[in-house]
């Protein structure tokens, strides 16, 4: 397995509470993984670690062949701009920009020109149906239609891993289900490597893989949600 993501003995703590206790984990080129566990396991933070949000108190983080722990903020936010697309529950859209402008954003923090930004952005509104949704902005948005502009916004640099966070953790069933049909089909069409943090089985089952965290720990017995059929 080629790793393109990975984290060497996790540790990461606020305050006088754990919430990493040593975790390895290696995310090969390509994969979906789905990281599940219940609420207050760690499984977010594990993802913020690896995706150079946090800084982990111990152990390594690395993307390809780099270790990437001890970069400096400003390193780390230039590889989230680039290499690194990151999708949370609520979208995080700017409320007082229309779709369009929302996707561009990233572009236009990498320097990209304003017009072809939002030539990308239109492009990226299409493939996932939302075209129609340019000019709308966020609070005139159903869930699922705010979801997948984040999405948009989470892709439009094409980035190798894509990070998300109970992507459809505010979703009906649904919506959830349109928003992980989209991702799933652009992570396999782009070869996309996703991280993909949820307690929900449906969600689970959309992985090619599943590891389960339990207390700031990996599960050794590997029974996850997608296998047990029950979500948490």
């Amino acid at each position: 397995m080629t790793e393109i993501v990975y984290g060497r003995g996790i540790v990461k703590s606020y305050g006088k509470t754990q919430a990493l206790r040593g975790v390895t984990i290696g995310v090969a080129e390509g994969e979906i993984i789905a990281v599940t566990g219940p609420s207050g396991c760690g499984k977010s933070t594990l993802m913020l670690c690896l995706a150079g949000i946090l800084r982990p108190d111990a152990g390594e983080v690395g993307y390809r062949d780099q270790r990437i722990d001890g970069w400096s903020e400003a390193a780390r936010t230039r590889l989230r701009r680039g290499d690194f697309g990151v999708l949370f529950q609520f979208g995080q859209l700017v409320a007082e920009m229309p779709a369009a402008e929302n996707i561009a954003l990233p572009l236009l923090l990498k320097g990209v020109r304003r017009r072809e930004a939002r030539t990308a952005a239109m492009s990226w509104l299409e493939r996932l149906g939302i075209a129609h949704l340019a000019d709308v902005r966020p609070g005139e948005m159903s869930g699922g239609e705010q979801q997948r502009a984040a999405l948009a916004r989470a892709l439009v640099t094409e980035p190798r891993v894509l990070f998300a966070d109970e992507p459809t953790g505010a979703l009906d069933t649904l919506a959830g289900e349109q928003v992980l049909g989209h991702l799933v089909r652009v992570a396999r069409e782009q070869r996309t490597t996703v991280v993909l943090i949820t307690h929900d089985a449906r969600v689970a089952g959309y992985a090619d893989r599943e590891v389960v965290l339990r207390d700031g720990m990996l599960d050794p017995s590997g029974l996850g949600l997608a296998g047990a059929g029950v979500a948490g």
